[in-house]
């Protein structure tokens, strides 16, 4: 199969002009090229290129004030707004951790970082973008009419890079781990699942046997792992919803994960899409893309970790949503019983 030429920066542009309402993640596609490169298409039009390490990037963003956090994976995308406060860095993996940002980055897929600004109905719209070496995005940060603009622009000039060019080679996008299964090994997980004390060894197990997660969960079965209807989701939502119980909502992808702690007020079905639009927290998900809906149950030291989790029909996590146990209030005997009580998928006879 011959390979496409990638369009030269000027010309990514001026097909960019031609096509100005489309998203930008719809766009390259389009276009045949990644969104990295569409950005980086516009260095010197109002992108810069800069330092991509959370470790330079994540620090200053605290000068900056309230802004917006967005991650998202090809199904999900969650936004949340707040201040980029208590940042831990760490070798292979790094966290912003306080109730209105929480974040685990992991700085070997932070490849490429431009800061943007571009016009907009209400004057120029300000946001960092986060690239892996595919050319996706990581992570993103949006300033809102709050945030310090003269704090960006300091931002940008100490993280500026010699290399402003408007080309930007990208690698091949590494393919989904589809699920990994060893049902000789079933009972090994089993028993070995069942002494857990941490969510954290789940990983470790699962690797040692040769699975990974959504191939621990088919050869587990009941009372570890149950799968559960696609409707599940909806199910979920609104029961958390109508009973006011709060969650660890995670939405993320190899470079990033987001997480919101909290109530969901909102609830708003547009086509295939699912939305929460609450103050200050906003989710967008694709239930058309949902293949497999687990109930999850891990053992910990503080008691069972239960889990709602939704993957792709490639096997990659879509979300995963906890019961939260914050600040004195225990909300995870009411999310144990909303989980408990939603649907199972039928099992299907053999003829």
């Amino acid at each position: 199969m011959t390979r496409l030429a990638t369009p030269s920066a000027s010309e990514i542009r001026q097909a960019r002009a031609d096509n100005p309402k489309i998203r930008d993640r719809d766009f390259a596609a389009k276009l045949n090229i990644t969104e990295a490169q569409l950005v980086a298409a516009y260095a010197g039009h109002g992108v810069t290129r800069i330092q991509p390490k959370p470790d330079e990037i994540v620090p200053r963003l605290t000068a900056l004030g309230e802004v917006m956090a967005l991650t998202r994976n090809d199904s999900c995308v969650i936004e949340k707004v707040g201040v980029y406060e208590n940042y831990r860095s760490g070798e292979h993996a790094s966290m912003v951790n306080n109730p209105e940002i929480d974040l685990r980055f992991f700085p070997a897929h932070w490849v490429s970082a431009f800061a943007v600004e571009r016009a907009g109905d209400n004057g120029p719209r300000r946001s960092i973008q986060i690239f892996d070496a595919a050319g996706d995005a990581v992570h993103k940060i949006h300033l809102r009419p709050a945030s310090d603009v003269v704090e960006f622009d300091r931002l940008v000039a100490g993280l500026k890079l010699d290399d402003q060019s408007g080309e930007l080679a990208v690698a091949p996008r590494k393919p989904a781990d589809a699920p990994r299964l060893n049902p000789g090994k079933a009972e090994e997980l089993r028993k070995g699942w069942a002494g857990m004390t941490d969510t954290h060894q789940f990983i470790g197990l699962t690797r040692k046997l040769g699975m990974n997660r959504l191939g621990a969960y088919r050869v587990a079965g009941e009372p570890l792992a149950r799968e559960l209807e696609r409707g599940a989701v909806n199910q979920m939502l609104e029961a958390v919803r109508d009973q006011s119980v709060e969650v660890m909502f995670f939405v993320g992808n190899m470079g990033c994960i987001e997480i919101h702690g909290g109530p969901i007020i909102t609830l708003k079905e547009m086509g295939p899409w699912q939305n929460v639009l609450d103050p200050g927290f906003d989710l967008h998900l694709r239930l058309d893309h949902i293949a497999e809906v687990w109930a999850v149950n891990k053992p910990t030291k503080r008691g069972d970790a239960v889990s709602v989790e939704a993957f792709d029909a490639e096997g990659t996590v879509i979300f995963q949503v906890f019961g939260r146990h914050n600040m004195g209030e225990n909300h995870r005997p009411a999310w144990n019983a909303i989980v408990g009580a939603l649907a199972s998928k039928p099992v299907l006879e053999e003829a």
